[in-house]
């Protein structure tokens, strides 16, 4: 319990002046966590609208049984292969470690991330490989997928496959480098009286992350450089008709892979961890339980990579990785069930970014299921390369970390921006995109059942009807995203100031100005013991302190007067 009598950081004679940015300090090179933090999500976004706009393409060619938009079989074979190498490895990877270098250093009420430089290096890695793997369409692009399977990748592809796997291995050294800079500042540059216990679950996550990624990317590192050598200095590592071994890929790559589904997810589920309690007004139900799955979460997904592999695994093997795989569904669930405890009973404030969390419970539900199905052999065999292992990826991937990273985004933006986003903006974005993605992906569970293999262009006459309405519900989605555009760029220019603590939230990045000076804080950050204590006598003291010294909303949004039942607030109309 901590009694707060006087504000954050000393008695100030006057409100802190909220610091002013301009777009050129985004544009070079800085060892900011902040600037680089933005840079990070930023590029992250436009690759996003280019992936987005390849999936369009790959939805308008479906409308149809024939090939009507690409005029080959290897043109639609480039379309999916850099769509999702872009989504994965440019678009939320990356977006996830904008939100970390910004964030990590405020929760811990740390100036800066351990090593400024190597932040600054590894985000830098990012804009190369993006052009390399843009570019490589230009060159013959890559027709393997985002696996990149021999001999696919070896023998049947342009020389854009190179380049694509130059431009992985480039981000796969910037997640390395990036990783290892979270677990020293986590583990080094916390305060005095912050003991791992009172970490946010948003910390937490990305400390499991950090440690799936310097314990895999080295894998699918030395993966790509077999790979790369094999089209360009003639080995042979996997060419099975001159002593190589094909599989040595598919067990390295997945290896890293399967691992990698949770560095794509467990930053999401800690953005979770703090929107759903500070917009329940509730504090986070088995606080340790969820701080620990993560680490679980980062310990099991080491050994489920074989599942990917059933058709090809010798029988016998075949079962401890379908045990292996329903296991990790546990530490899963309790995240699940923690949430809804958490938000059961709360005082629960519809904003976009609860929107968007409550939408990532309710589709990574569905995700979760649909693996838990996957991982029983049976089921696996008969549904293997078809479309529902797409919509079950895309479930995980989009319905859970891109409603997450939505959701983050509108719960930080005014903290990053100092000024709100259009709730009613937010709040149309969010209807749209459910809808949209629901529509999208959903049919594709019954598409695969029926035996629609999946990453082909010509089909049999009978799926069109649930494609139509596959590709149709696609463009709605791919048109919600514009919303998101429009309002970060209404808000920027008018939207209303935030203030430092717009939500009235418990944890450490809140306790300074919106957005934050140059050393984050003013004075020597006060952090409260609970990050979700809400509800706790002392908070209110705590909370008041925040807003006297830097400043409270100019229309306070959120307000914790005692309500009966579910409260929904207005904000940033």
């Amino acid at each position: 319990m901590a009694s707060i009598s006087v504000p954050v950081g000393g008695v100030p004679t006057q409100a802190a002046p909220r610091p002013r940015l301009r777009a050129s300090d985004f544009l070079r090179w800085s060892v900011d966590h902040k600037i680089i933090g933005v840079q990070y999500m930023v590029t992250s976004f436009v690759f996003f609208l280019v992936g987005g706009t390849l999936a369009m393409l790959i939805r308008w060619e479906l409308l149809t049984p024939n090939l009507d938009l690409v005029q080959t079989g290897s043109q639609y074979n480039s379309l999916f292969s850099v769509h999702g190498l872009v989504m994965i490895f440019l678009w939320i990877i990356p977006m996830f470690a904008g939100f970390g270098n910004y964030l990590v250093p405020l929760m811990l009420g740390a100036k800066d991330m351990a090593f400024p430089w190597l932040n600054a290096f590894a985000f830098w890695l990012i804009p190369p490989a993006g052009i390399l793997m843009l570019g490589s369409m230009l060159v013959g692009a890559p027709e393997a997928g985002w696996t990149q399977y021999p001999p696919l990748s070896t023998l049947f592809s342009g020389d854009g496959q190179t380049l694509a796997a130059l431009a992985v291995h480039l981000l796969g050294i910037s997640s390395i480098l990036g990783a290892i800079n979270f677990i020293v500042t986590i583990k080094n540059m916390r305060p005095a009286g912050m003991s791992y216990w009172q970490m946010p679950l948003f910390v937490w996550a990305i400390l499991a992350t950090s440690i799936i990624v310097v314990m895999a990317t080295p894998f699918l590192a030395g993966g790509l450089t077999l790979l790369i050598l094999d089209r360009i200095a003639g080995t042979t590592f996997f060419d099975a008709n001159r002593g190589g071994d094909v599989l040595l890929w598919q067990n390295v790559f997945w290896f890293y892979s399967h691992p990698a589904v949770y560095i794509m997810v467990l930053p999401g589920m800690g953005v979770l961890s703090d929107v759903l309690t500070t917009h329940s007004r509730k504090p986070i139900f088995g606080y340790k339980m969820v701080a620990l799955s993560s680490l679980a979460i980062a310990l099991v997904g080491f050994t489920v990579w074989a599942h990917h592999m059933f058709t090809s695994l010798q029988p016998a093997l075949r079962i401890p990785f379908m045990i292996t795989s329903m296991i990790i569904a546990v530490p899963t669930g309790i995240k699940i069930f923690s949430w809804l405890g958490t938000i059961w009973g709360g005082k629960i404030r519809f904003t976009s970014a609860m929107l968007f969390s409550l939408g990532f419970l309710s589709m990574f539900v569905i995700g979760g299921i649909t693996g838990v199905m996957l991982a029983m052999i049976p089921f696996n065999l008969h549904v293997h390369d078809t479309y529902f292992v797409v919509s079950h990826l895309h479930f995980v991937l989009f319905g859970g970390s891109v409603f997450a990273i939505y959701s983050g985004i509108y719960h930080w933006f005014p903290k990053i921006t100092g000024r709100m986003l259009n709730e009613r903006l937010g709040r149309w974005h969010f209807v749209l995109t459910y809808l949209g993605f629901f529509f999208t992906f959903f049919p594709m569970h019954f598409i695969g059942m029926l035996g629609m293999p999946r990453r082909v262009a010509v089909y049999l006459p009978e799926f069109q009807g649930l494609n139509t309405i596959a590709s149709i519900s696609s463009f709605v989605l791919g048109l919600s995203t514009f919303l998101l555009v429009i309002n970060v760029i209404i808000s920027l220019r008018n939207g209303r100031i935030a203030g430092a603590n717009p939500w009235r939230s418990l944890t450490l990045e809140w306790a300074t100005t919106s957005p934050p000076p140059a050393t984050n804080f003013i004075g020597d950050p006060v952090m409260f013991p609970d990050p979700y204590g809400y509800g706790m006598p002392e908070a209110a003291a705590y909370l008041e302190s925040i807003d006297r010294q830097f400043g409270a909303p100019a229309r306070p949004p959120v307000t914790d007067k005692p309500a009966p039942g579910v409260t929904v607030v207005e904000s940033g109309d």
